[in-house]
């Protein structure tokens, strides 16, 4: 019998089993639990139940491992490792908050070879785990990043987006003004192919492959018509909702490399995507909730100057 930790609160069955005992299959996993002789308080479960502390988790005899034990980290680049620790803008015992820059993937994939998921270990303390990823940005977003630093606040904190509490602002700049200033974008959205050329175009609401996808947005500067600065909350969490967002408004955002085509691109101002997660606001862990804003990236702060748009102060961390 196993006792669930304050650690592992939230966590599903199956993940929980591979921590424990990395060398089970999910098939394995799920056909112990259908003949019961997985349970946890008693009860037969599935292997998608999340756990809460206390709980008692029936173990049968587990197959003895036959995989060779994983090969010991190999040790993050100094280089690298000073390049993560710069972008901490908020650390403690349990979350750590970066600004990532625009260009950087958060996670590997093809033709990838340096992203913030392969530079985690430079975040490591002492013997403590890993820290973890708990949600993504697009490679070419800036902004706050949310990691934890164990399995089981990696769990709340995944709990947390997925019931909508944590709230995500965003700032933009945009080609042209929207109208109206402000107000709510509800359009649903579908993908178009697959693998990294697939694409986000917005979608009929009778189409059975659309998602609902909400985002309220307000106008805060402008400069004449041509150019906007928006402040982007998500209501939903679709890829690159902002994005098609935007231009579905008929207002792009300057330098997107994706959408909007050619009006997206203007000359004298850097070819590059103008979206910054600026503010993140979430229960925290151990109680209360934090808040943290992050400066702009310099392309975005070159863009606000030529076009008279003042950002003023980024707030400092502050949980309450």
């Amino acid at each position: 019998m196993l006792t669930v930790s304050e650690d592992e609160a939230d966590i599903r069955l199956d993940r929980y089993f591979r921590r424990h005992y990395p060398h089970v299959t999910q098939g394995a996993l799920q056909k112990l639990c259908r003949t019961g002789q997985i349970r946890v308080d008693g009860r037969r479960v599935e292997a998608g139940t999340r756990l809460e502390p206390g709980q008692s988790v029936r173990v049968p005899p587990m197959p003895v491992a036959t995989k060779p034990a994983p090969a010991a980290a190999r040790v993050l680049d100094d280089r690298l490792a000073r390049e993560i620790r710069k972008m901490v803008v908020y650390s403690d015992p349990q979350v750590i908050v970066l600004n990532k820059p625009s260009g950087l993937a958060t996670q590997g994939g093809p033709g990838i070879t340096q992203h913030i998921d392969m530079m985690l270990d430079g975040l490591r303390e002492g013997d403590a785990p890993r820290p973890r990823l708990v949600h993504r940005l697009d490679k070419d977003t800036s902004g706050l990043l949310l990691l934890a630093r164990t399995p089981g606040v990696a769990a709340k904190l995944s709990a947390a987006f997925r019931g909508r509490d944590v709230k995500k602002t965003y700032w933009a700049v945009t080609v042209g003004r929207p109208d109206p200033l402000s107000g709510e974008i509800d359009q649903p959205l579908a993908r178009l192919g697959a693998g990294p050329g697939a694409i986000i175009v917005a979608a009929d609401r009778n189409d059975e492959d659309a998602q609902s996808a909400r985002t309220d947005y307000e106008v805060l500067d402008s400069a004449g018509r041509k150019f906007s600065w928006l402040r982007l909350s998500p209501l939903t969490g679709r890829t690159h909702q902002l994005r098609v967002h935007c231009e579905s408004l008929g207002t792009p955002i300057l330098g997107d490399p994706k959408y909007g085509a050619d009006k997206a691109h203007v000359d004298g101002f850097a070819d590059r995507l103008h979206l910054h997660a600026r503010s993140l606001l979430l229960p925290h862990p151990a109680g209360g909730q934090l808040e943290v804003s992050a400066n702009l990236p310099p392309h975005m702060r070159e863009t606000f100057r030529a076009l008279g748009f003042t950002a003023g102060s980024t707030p400092a961390p502050r949980r309450r």
